[in-house]
């Protein structure tokens, strides 16, 4: 016995399972692109996390004497160099400024600092970049 479904029924299954295809088609390309868009959040993240210990690393540093801040003439500085390490592809710049405070007693305090920290990187084609300001106050020797 042949077939007993008429051309017309079989030309609606066709229209049916290549609709059904369109609609799979979608949904796979929809979930690539969610997993890109994750992906990316992610090496975000991750760089994010990676320039913000850069900064801490780098506080520390400042907080702790080992990187000079002011000149010999106590004016303001300005240094920048690319990180090695884990930091690679990174740039920190350095700015410190002496800051002019006076005390309850209106006296002058003398010796502080603003410091600025900035980390640069490439990302996806953007330059992001993070930032950390505070005040230094030398420590007596």
């Amino acid at each position: 016995m042949r077939n007993a479904r008429r051309p017309r029924e079989r030309g609606v299954m066709l229209l049916e399972v290549m609709l059904a295809v369109t609609i799979f088609a979608i949904g796979v390309i929809t979930l690539g692109r969610c997993v890109s868009y994750l992906i990316a959040a992610e090496r975000q993240k991750e760089d994010d996390a990676l320039a913000r210990r850069a900064l801490e690393n780098r506080w520390a540093e400042v907080e702790s004497g080992a990187v000079p801040l002011n000149a010999a003439g106590g004016g303001p500085t300005s240094s920048s160099e690319d990180l090695k390490g884990p930091f690679a592809g990174m740039r920190m710049k350095m700015a410190s400024v002496p800051v002019k405070m006076k005390n309850e007693k209106e006296e002058k305090i003398e010796g502080i600092s603003a410091v600025t920290l900035t980390v640069t990187w490439e990302s996806g084609g953007d330059e992001q970049s993070r930032e950390l300001i505070f005040y230094v106050y030398p420590r007596p020797k």
